[in-house]
């Protein structure tokens, strides 16, 4: 049998393929987007847009596609009725979304790109059921290739709706509806998904299994988004005439604060989507798998993240010139993304154990703690107090996951490790904030620290991961 670490690098191997590609292009395409819009208000609306459809496609999805992985893997489950019922409940979420079009008017700045985000958030769901599903089916070199062609039809689509066509906030939603709508084609023909597709494969009693599984998360990534996203909107709202500047200005500075952070976001996600593989097909000593694989991930993550806040100020030279203060708000960006990244770490847990409602409680916790500090502390720090809240939030939901994880597996989290790192990295961000005298100098020293305290974790782990299996001897 194969390695099950060997079988864990080789995915994350593959889905970096796939991943770094769209990573890679929303890291260039942050510059990109500065200069090809121009004003800081014109980019605060199209990162509001756009959130918009982050928060509609997870409703309108029913969160099936977290279903469609967890019971695509199971053995028993028919990949036939797995993929009719995940489409039927898309189609299904859709219908309901355009009933409630007077209550979607609502949201600020709807009804202006209504048509866009209609298509867009149907698109979107349909690519994810058609990926998800491949994955499910552990075609991941299929994965890998899609992740790279819907980079480039993408970058092409942005380049021409935005530089072309001067399309604005329009253009961008569309370049993301055409790229989605040409990746799900792509697998769908590619991994023959037709074949899956059947109306009397549609099963009432595995879809209320899956449904069951699936709608705790749909609270559960509303929660996420009102941490994550509606950070925008409460700065909009917020900050309008903070030191002489409008609410959009201050929405796009701070939109362009993430651009950093998305670098560990990449970390992330190429290995979750990995993870979430290895986490479910492998039970033999599984505690002490996840405790190995969390000790490698926490120390790369920690190593990572002091890097980008050291280097976050020289790097924002990259944008046009009026975008340069948002180095403001990258620290705190850079340690709230870490958590999540964790968060998503300790998720894996509950979806091993289809504990999904954990998942939602942990997250609305987190949320309900988002919205009340970003109503305190924005009056206060003004845009910075979002950053803020965003961080405390989701260092709320890490240690309740830590906490009631323990029910489900034994996990050692090296509590004593995990506390040094934040202590570094936090001292690392305290010093770059206030501008001591001499940060550069001390902020250096504090990234050197945290990367050698973390380098003998990494590299024992590498060896591990690296290390072939002796072959058997033949008597």
């Amino acid at each position: 049998m194969e390695n099950k670490y060997k079988k864990l690098m080789s995915n994350t191997m593959l889905f970096a393929i796939s991943n770094f590609s769209s990573k890679l292009l929303s890291i260039i395409l942050q510059p990109y987007i500065t200069f090809a819009m121009g004003e800081v208000d014109e980019v605060g609306i199209t990162k509001l847009v756009q959130q918009i459809g982050s928060l509609l496609i997870p409703l309108v999805s029913m969160g099936v596609s977290f279903a469609i992985i967890r019971f695509g893997l199971e053995k028993a489950n028919s990949k036939s009725q797995v993929f009719t019922n995940g489409l039927v409940t898309i189609g299904m979420g859709f219908a309901l979304m355009l009933i409630c079009y007077p209550v979607l008017r609502l949201i600020p700045l709807f009804s202006d790109y209504a048509l866009l985000l209609y298509v867009h958030v149907l698109v979107s769901c349909l690519r994810t059921l058609c990926t998800q599903f491949v994955r499910s089916r552990q075609l991941n070199r299929l994965v890998a290739v899609d992740g790279v062609l819907c980079s480039a039809t993408n970058l092409g689509f942005m380049i021409l709706f935005l530089s072309g066509m001067k399309m604005g906030a329009s253009g961008y939603i569309l370049a993301i509806i055409c790229s989605d709508a040409l990746s799900a084609l792509f697998v769908f023909l590619v991994a023959n998904l037709r074949r899956y597709l059947h109306v009397r494969s549609f099963n009432k009693e595995l879809w209320g299994r899956m449904m069951r599984y699936a709608l705790p998360m749909v609270p559960a990534q509303i929660s996420f988004w009102v941490i994550n996203a509606s950070d925008l909107f409460f700065v909009q709202a917020m900050c309008e005439g903070y030191q002489g500047q409008t609410g959009e200005y201050w929405t796009g500075l701070l939109g362009v604060g993430y651009f950093l952070p998305t670098i560990l976001t990449v970390l992330g996600t190429i290995f979750y989507e990995a993870w979430q593989l290895s986490a479910v097909t492998e039970e033999k000593g599984r505690a002490a798998f996840f405790s190995r694989v969390f000790g490698i991930y926490q120390a790369l993550l920690f190593c990572c993240c002091s890097g980008i806040i050291l280097l976050c100020r020289p790097l924002m030279f990259m944008f046009k010139a009026n975008f340069y203060d948002a180095w403001q708000f990258v620290p705190m960006l850079t340690l709230a993304t870490l958590f999540n990244c964790f968060n998503q770490f300790l998720n894996s847990i509950y979806m091993v154990e289809k504990r999904s409602t954990l998942s939602l409680y942990t997250m609305l916790a987190g949320a309900i703690a988002n919205a009340g500090l970003n109503w305190a502390l924005i009056p206060l720090m003004g845009a910075n107090g979002a950053t803020l809240a965003s961080l405390i939030s989701y260092f709320i939901v890490f240690l309740l996951r830590a906490i009631n994880t323990r029910g489900l597996m034994h996990m050692n989290f090296a509590p004593l490790r995990l506390t040094i790192n934040c202590a570094l990295i936090g001292a690392e961000t305290v010093l770059m904030l206030k501008e001591t005298p001499g940060w550069a100098i001390w902020c250096t020293l504090l990234t050197a620290v945290i990367c050698l305290f973390n380098l003998q974790g990494i590299l024992g782990m590498l060896r591990q991961l690296l290390r072939r299996r002796a072959p058997r001897k033949h008597a």
